[in-house]
């Protein structure tokens, strides 16, 4: 967090819930606003911790856009354990607090210039969205945007208007996936990395951008490093369970590494050379 704000990493500040939106069965969108009027100034991939009064604390990644010029920001939150379920009961004008942003963050102008790829598995588009939103936002400063999606089975699928609206636009070219397709479904099947090959790729000219569940980071890192992308240019979200956001618990170490500080965002050929880090 930017000491610039001039609040403690330590003591949870009020924040109060704007709006809510059912995404899918388990997953919900929720826009905060801070009590203190200030935007939260988030980069993108960074994280904050939220407490819900009664019930603990817990990181999220922050799905919005950075921006100063919006005092909301949004959290997508799939509820699974005592702190998500006690969100999804909270009712707009309710209360909950927040710490940080905490965490390393995509760098945005190493994108500049440059072909984006977007790797999303699972709830991986949740910290990818306020990258892509970003570029989106200061389309002219970068070059192809490129979001490949995967998901067990459409039900799982979350933002997808939105997801449409990005299909519909003619400078965005996006590919969804699933594994497991019902008699809805009519796109492809398959594990993400079946999109890959599907798409034209410049190597020099290009940077990756995944998050997903640990056991997509080998096979993707894999298929991009066949298709000529350097290790140099592949950026990955490695979201241990952090819970103090400080480097200070020990809770989400890597080998020396602490995810809430030295991550969650890591430049591949930083890590490569750690054994079981993904």
């Amino acid at each position: 967090m930017s000491p610039s704000q001039g609040f403690s990493p330590y003591v949870p500040r009020p924040a109060t819930l704007v709006r809510k939106e059912r995404l899918s069965e388990l997953v919900n969108l929720y826009v905060f606003e801070q009590d203190n009027g200030r935007p939260l100034a988030h980069k993108p991939g960074q994280f904050i911790m939220v407490s819900v009064y009664g019930f603990g604390e817990a990181p999220f990644s922050i799905s919005s856009a950075p921006s100063g010029e919006t005092k909301t920001f949004e959290l997508a939150i799939r509820k699974i354990g005592t702190v998500t379920t006690a969100m999804d009961k909270l009712e707009i004008g309710q209360k909950v607090g927040i710490r940080g942003p905490f965490g390393s963050f995509f760098p945005v102008h190493k994108f500049m210039g440059r072909d984006t790829v977007f790797v999303a598995g699972g709830l991986g588009y949740i910290p990818l969205r306020s990258l892509l939103y970003y570029q989106i936002k200061h389309r002219d400063e970068f070059g192809r945007i490129i979001v490949l999606v995967g998901t067990r089975n459409p039900s799982e699928r979350i933002f997808i208007d939105q997801i449409a609206e990005l299909s519909s636009m003619a400078d965005v070219e996006v590919l969804e996936t699933v594994d497991i397709p019902d008699d809805t479904w009519t796109g492809n099947v398959g594990v993400i990395t079946t999109l890959l090959t599907k798409v034209q790729i410049q190597p020099s000219n290009t940077y990756v951008a995944m998050v997903g569940p640990p056991v997509m980071y080998k096979f993707v890192i894999k298929g991009c490093r066949d298709l000529g992308i350097p290790s140099d240019r592949l950026y990955i979200s490695l979201e241990r369970k952090m819970k103090c956001g400080l480097g200070k618990c020990g809770h989400c170490q890597i080998h020396g590494l602490s995810a809430c500080i030295d991550g969650p965002v890591f430049l591949y050929n930083q890590i490569e050379t750690l054994a079981d880090a993904i």
